[in-house]
């Protein structure tokens, strides 16, 4: 009965994590068309959550000496990198297509296995990664000539690739006998994507009077401030926290179908909040990436360390998980179902970002 209680609510927890990852996107858009550049957006995210989790920092500060690798690699690509190019796709698409096209990362990183480290993969994570790109390729309608902004997509695109070179530096680095605590990892790597993005992003010459005033949603005025504590507090603090808290209590393979719940969530959102409508092939599209995206992670064998590339457990597989997009997922939620933010967003999410 206890294990049962557990596992329910671990459900609710990730399932809370991945309506907090999804919304990143919705409310950070209203304030770049407020007058925001994207990158002072992301750094007012990254900063003010670093803020937040200092105090987790210190409790783990054995990992400056112990992670250094693993604490600048998440920082720099899982924070900064991620949610820096998803904040900026969305200045430019819709918030679902950005964070869909995360949802490439496994796909990606399956190259990299079979490509560069020459490992064999199934014939069912190759038919996943047929699926995700055959489903992109809806969402963004080839047939149309591309109707999206092109930069837009490419954007988005270098928010998965910032998610596969976290996977693979995470799983060159992973030490099973002296596993890093996620929580710890995490606040570093806010605390790194701070830094870098302070001098990326030099938020002293933002425009800091649009705090004060209101932002349009979908022709609602909004105040600025709410926004900005919705991604500070529960798109990045909340929703990263009951992440990983969630995952404990999961199995890799449940949380990985929750985790597909961001691109769903944030797509939904768009759509009633910021009136960002999808075509039926594009709603179809998305669903078909994300099958394939969790299949492709699902069916990719474990790398011979004990860190994740595509798939697996593990500490830093938990961690990835949690680079939501990031994007966003922002979104961070994990490249390991998908990408997510913060990407969204493998190990703990069986697989966001985004920003």
């Amino acid at each position: 009965m206890h294990a049962s209680q557990g596992r329910s609510a671990g459900l609710g927890l990730a399932l809370a994590s991945a309506f907090a990852f999804g919304g990143s996107g919705v409310a950070a858009k209203p304030l770049i068309e407020a007058g925001l550049d994207p990158l002072h957006v992301v750094w007012l995210r990254v900063a003010g959550a670093a803020l937040v989790m200092l105090p987790v920092a210190w409790r783990h500060r054995d990992l400056l000496r112990r992670k250094p690798a693993l604490l600048v690699g998440f920082g720099l690509l899982a924070v900064a990198g991620v949610q820096a190019f998803y904040f900026a796709s969305i200045s430019r698409i819709p918030v679902g297509v950005a964070l869909l096209v995360e949802y490439l990362a496994p796909a990606l990183v399956l190259g990299w296995v079979r490509f560069v480290q020459r490992r064999p993969v199934t014939r069912a994570a190759a038919f996943g990664v047929v699926l995700a790109v055959g489903g992109l390729a809806c969402v963004v309608q080839v047939w149309s000539g591309l109707s999206f902004d092109l930069l837009g997509l490419l954007l988005a695109l270098a928010a998965a690739c910032c998610q596969v070179g976290y996977f693979v530096l995470s799983d060159q680095g992973a030490d099973e006998a002296e596993p890093a605590d996620p929580v710890g990892v995490i606040a570093y790597g806010l605390l790194i994507g701070a830094l870098v993005l302070t001098v990326v992003a030099r938020p002293w010459g933002m425009d800091w009077a649009v705090l004060g005033g209101r932002a349009a949603m979908d022709g609602t005025g909004v105040p600025a401030w709410l926004l900005l504590g919705w991604i500070v507090l529960i798109a990045t603090v909340f929703a990263y926290v009951t992440g990983v808290v969630s995952v404990r209590r999961l199995s890799p393979q449940v949380a990985g179908v929750v985790a597909c719940l961001e691109a769903v969530v944030a797509t939904v959102l768009a759509w009633v909040l910021l009136g960002e409508h999808l075509g039926a092939p594009q709603i179809v599209g998305g669903a078909v990436v994300l099958v394939g995206a969790f299949i492709a992670q699902s069916s990719t064998p474990k790398a011979p360390s004990s860190g994740p590339v595509a798939g697996g457990t593990g500490d830093v597989g938990q961690v990835a998980a949690e680079s939501e997009a990031g994007a966003g997922g922002d979104a961070g939620a994990g490249a390991g179902a998908g990408a997510g933010e913060a990407g969204r967003e493998a190990g703990l999410s069986a697989g966001k970002t985004a920003p």
